[in-house]
């Protein structure tokens, strides 16, 4: 197979089990390799027959920076279930074969070492839950104590409706473009974190599936999906990721 390599993206997330690990954001590298057979995209020159390396390390920045992991080996998990994953629904890419992942810690033991983790997926390794919504569907893509990571699909023409969280701390990452936010268009790449109470809505008015990449803090409790009646908040885009 072909790989493609993604090295030295370094974030600033929290991860690990030690106090000062749960509060204090630090440097983690990771190191991505992965797997296709990029044929196709040679041959007709588009980003949808193989992978978009820019959407890749911003949504793997996007799930270590919210994710807040306490174990190298679940953040490494939880990134090759979601590369691993068959693609969402209109979207434009290959899936891949196999993920290879490296994390490093280079502050963890004062500078005078590494620590690294690397593990070696395939895509048969990646199994998760496709659970059916009244605006598409969502994709468990991994859960654990903590945290729950989503692929939220909206079916043209499909709403989630208005509504507050709270319970759970909320980071979207738009991974489409045709999505209204908030009544309004919003590009893929934004990232928004939904304090709680706040009332937040998405519509897809296109004729085309359409994503949202999404973190609960904690795992996702249906009963926290509170709808409510008014106008959505103006929340400002806590990022946009630029290629």
């Amino acid at each position: 197979m072909d790989q493609i390599r993604i090295e030295g993206l370094e974030v600033r997330c929290v991860v690990g089990v030690y106090p000062r690990e749960r509060t204090e954001p630090q440097r983690l590298v990771v190191d991505l390799t992965l797997e296709l057979d990029t044929r196709a995209a040679a041959e007709r020159e588009s980003l949808a027959h193989t992978i978009d390396y820019a959407a890749c390390a911003r949504e793997v920045a996007f799930l270590l920076e919210h994710g807040r992991f306490r174990m190298l080996e679940t953040a490494a998990h939880a990134l090759a279930r979601y590369l691993l994953a068959p693609p969402a629904r209109d979207s434009r890419r290959s899936r891949l074969s196999r993920v290879r992942i490296e994390l490093t810690k280079p502050e963890a033991l004062n500078h005078r070492a590494s620590p690294r983790l690397i593990i070696d997926r395939t895509a048969e390794d990646a199994h998760f839950v496709v659970e059916r919504k009244p605006f598409g569907t969502v994709d468990i893509l991994h859960e654990t104590r903590d945290v729950g990571i989503y692929r939220l699909n909206l079916a043209p023409g499909g709403t989630i409706p208005l509504h507050v969280h709270r319970v759970m701390d909320e980071a979207e990452l738009v991974l489409t473009d045709g999505l209204l936010c908030q009544k309004k268009p919003i590009a893929s790449g934004t990232v928004h974190h939904w304090p709680k109470e706040t009332p937040h809505l998405y519509e897809n008015p296109t004729p085309r599936w359409q994503s949202i990449l999404c973190v609960d803090a904690p795992r996702f409790i249906e009963s926290d999906e509170i709808e409510v009646e008014g106008e959505p908040a103006h929340v400002p885009a806590e990022k946009r990721w630029i290629p």
